[in-house]
């Protein structure tokens, strides 16, 4: 009954205790009946699972006739912790611990020597012993009830047998077991599904230079995780070129010298030495940068984003298959050149802006303009067009198109989405009634891609895009198929009737300086906060055609034998990457990089692990100075609250869905509260399911919160630790007023 990763505990029935043919043939269909029950039929929907093609085989074993029960993980279930193991036992059959029905012994067994490292032993009331015919449950005998069921010798030779099974299977395992007069009876082994990763060790945040302040914002905000090492070298050094060149244009130059984004444990850092020369410089900018704010739109727009557009066109004009193996590469340095230009224009233009007049705008309404009855200053801000609603609405238009043709959303609904993502890639339609609807359908999904998949989950160019892998927006379209989400066009005309409403009233009673401030700012403030979201979706316009050109040199090299497949080209450096071109245009064989690729991803997976500090060194005053300014505190590893910043107003109890990537996006569930490090604008199909947000990074200006005023629900964003400390299916409660996430006792204890 069991998947890889998913377990089915307790979805089919069991049955024990049976005597004669009969008995056992009933029980066999009554297994097989079990497919079917409300409890079952739940739990595969919940985990879209196709309800129409299963099969289930019964097993049928002899009755070990138990003194004890229990079930043993060879990995440690709550701490991750691979060496050790966690023990439970109980008196007479398993069948009162697995149906909950009574508190077993539980015990921490060190796996290299046995030795039990701590025990509690429960007071073990009920106890499930055979009947004439199948099973009964009794009082345990008073003698029984609180004595250990397994002594310290009988823990030990239960962890051998566990590692041996481990070892066969080679991965941590769950271990059903049962002691009856003979010894220890294996029932069942099966892989532990949502084993969480073993607490990284300790990491020293070292900085390269011990003189410099290091911190993580702006640029680093867009990547959470640790770098690639493609991007880490070749992404990483425009970034750090480009950031050095937008600071000496704007304080003066040779204001700053030498690498200025650098990466440590795999992070990405800000690293600044605060020279009197670059203070004089930002004391000057302060003063003169009105002229270059006023301008900020047309530099984004005409000057930033034009450039990006004609670089993107000189080399799509190159057809990928025509280019040597070192053109591939020279094409994707300008591409992540312009990305790095663009994302440092609209930070020193539109993005400073938008967030400086919704701060402006927001402490005048409150101040001066807002009494006890009108609504808080969001309102007046939200309802406006921005690429991420635009992209949203399209999807429901593509769900509401397929409702015309019943077939056609029968098949969307009942086909799995990783189906659905090939045959949207093809060119066949399905067979059945959905074939003559599907061609339409199918054009209207691939020009939502064209127009909007280009949208970046963060800046890593290893990662795919919505356009590589549409699968989330598909499970979009289903969800809207389902009458499960709300329309986002009647969502926006309330909100957008709700605030001329609000603005009209308020002009109405509002008169001279104060009705003169009031319609100015929040001009500027309309004006610029859907730009924001606009300019942040363009990032990733060159990059369908970056990741098609390196993905192309990867797809050469895997064929010279140096790489396994095409994606392991972004685990090169780029000095490797330059050498393996190169030899494929001689010709030549190029290295062969399997094993360091092995390395460096097992490395990438613990740097994941950890919790980058905000600012280095920590506990300096620098860093006290940073956590003042945003919310995040690194140290917040124990309590049963997370502090951040109330970016969307609104108290909300609910299951928390913790995604660390998209690769997870198939596992949010409508009214799920989304837990992430950080979201951009390719984020947006999930928020139509999210009851509430919370992130690791971000603050009142990040795009969650913008989104998530838009939806009306609640955000607490730049926690810091919040995908650590909470997992999924937790319950948690996010009060986007307060700024806080309070975690449910069970999930404290983890």
């Amino acid at each position: 009954e069991d998947l890889p990763d998913l377990s089915f505990a307790g979805q089919q029935d069991t049955y024990l205790n049976l005597h004669g043919l009969p008995a056992v043939l009933e029980a066999v269909q009554r297994c097989w009946a079990s497919l079917w029950t409300a409890r079952a039929i739940g739990y595969r929907a919940q985990h879209g699972l196709d309800q129409g093609s299963l099969s289930l085989a019964v097993v049928v074993q002899a009755l070990v006739p138990a003194e004890a029960a229990g079930v043993l993980f060879t990995a440690h279930p709550v701490t991750g912790a691979r060496d050790q193991a966690l023990l439970t036992a109980t008196w007479g059959l398993g069948e009162a611990l697995v149906g909950g029905l009574v508190t077993p012994d539980t015990l921490t067994v060190e796996k290299a020597s046995g030795r039990v490292l701590t025990r509690e032993t429960a007071d073990k009331q009920v106890m499930t012993v055979r009947a004439a015919a199948g099973t009964t449950e009794q009082p345990v005998p008073e003698a029984r009830r609180r004595a250990p069921v397994l002594d310290e010798a009988q823990a030990a030779a239960l962890m051998r047998l566990g590692v041996q099974i481990e070892q066969l299977y080679g991965r941590p395992m769950d271990i059903e077991w049962a002691l009856a007069p003979g010894g220890f009876a294996i029932l069942q082994a099966r892989p532990i599904t949502a084993l969480p990763e073993a607490a990284p060790p300790p990491a020293a945040w070292n900085r390269p230079d011990p003189r410099a302040m290091c911190f993580r914002g702006s640029i680093t905000e867009q990547l959470p995780d640790p770098l690639t090492p493609l991007f880490g070298t070749l992404g990483r050094r425009l970034i750090s070129r480009g950031t050095a060149d937008l600071f000496n244009w704007l304080f003066g130059a040779g204001t700053v010298t030498g690498e200025m984004v650098i990466t440590i444990n795999g992070y990405a850092y800000y690293q600044m030495r605060l020279s009197p020369r670059l203070l004089w410089g930002m004391l000057r900018a302060v003063v003169q940068f009105w002229p270059v704010f006023k301008r900020s739109e047309a530099r984004w727009r005409d000057e930033a984003h034009g450039r990006y557009v004609a670089v993107i066109e000189r080399w799509r004009s190159r057809p990928a298959e025509a280019l040597t193996a070192a053109e591939l590469l020279e094409g994707a340095r300008p591409l992540m050149a312009e990305t790095v230009n663009t994302y440092n224009v609209i930070q020193s233009g539109v993005l400073g802006l938008a967030g400086g007049v919704e701060v402006l705008f927001t402490n005048l309404y409150d101040r001066l303009i807002k009494r006890r009855d009108d609504p808080p200053a969001v309102v007046l801000l939200v309802g406006f067009d921005s690429l991420p609603i635009l992209a949203e609405k399209s999807l429901f238009d593509l769900a509401q198109q397929a409702q015309a043709w019943p077939a056609l959303a029968e098949h969307l609904q009942r086909t799995p989405t990783a189906e659905l993502t090939r045959a949207l890639a093809g060119d066949e339609p399905p067979p059945g009634p959905a074939s003559a609807a599907w061609p339409a359908w199918q054009a209207g999904f691939r020009a939502h891609l064209e127009r909007y998949g280009h949208t970046a989950y963060d800046l890593d160019f290893a990662k795919p895009l919505p356009a590589d892998d549409p699968t989330p927006l598909l499970e979009a379209c289903k969800m809207y198929l389902a009458g499960r989400g709300p329309n986002p066009h009647a969502r926006q005309q309330a909100l957008a009737g709700r605030r001329e409403q609000t603005t009209q009233a308020l002009v109405g009673r509002l008169s001279g300086l104060r009705l003169k401030l009031f319609r100015t700012t929040l001009r500027w403030a309309q004006k610029f906060a859907p730009m924001r979201e606009d300019c942040l979706a363009d990032l990733g316009l060159g990059y369908p055609l970056l990741r098609q050109f390196l993905r192309e040199l990867g797809r050469r090299l895997t064929q010279a034998g140096a790489l396994a497949k095409a994606d392991d080209i972004f685990w090169l450096l780029e000095d490797e990457a330059a050498e393996a071109a190169a030899a494929l245009d001689r010709p030549a064989p190029p290295a062969r990089y399997a094993a360091a690729i092995r390395e460096r991803q097992t490395a990438w997976e613990a740097q994941q692990r950890l919790s980058p500090p905000t600012a280095l060194p920590e506990r300096s005053r620098f860093s006290a100075y940073l956590e003042k300014l945003g919310p995040a505190n690194m140290r917040q590893a124990a309590g049963r609250s997370l502090k951040g910043a109330g970016t969307s107003q609104g108290r909300l109890t609910g299951r928390a869905r913790v995604l660390h990537s998209p690769a997870d996006f198939g596992q949010m569930r409508p009214g799920e509260i989304l837990v992430a490090a950080t979201t951009t604008p390719a984020w947006t199909p999930l928020f139509a399911m999210a009851a509430a947000i919370v992130t690791d990074i971000g603050g009142p200006l990040s795009h969650g919160s913008i989104v998530a005023r838009e939806y009306g629900i609640p955000a607490v964003m730049g926690t810091g630790l919040a995908t650590r400390r909470i997992h999924s299916g937790d319950v948690i409660t996010v009060d986007g007023g307060a700024g806080v996430v309070t975690l449910a006792p069970e999930a404290i204890s983890r």
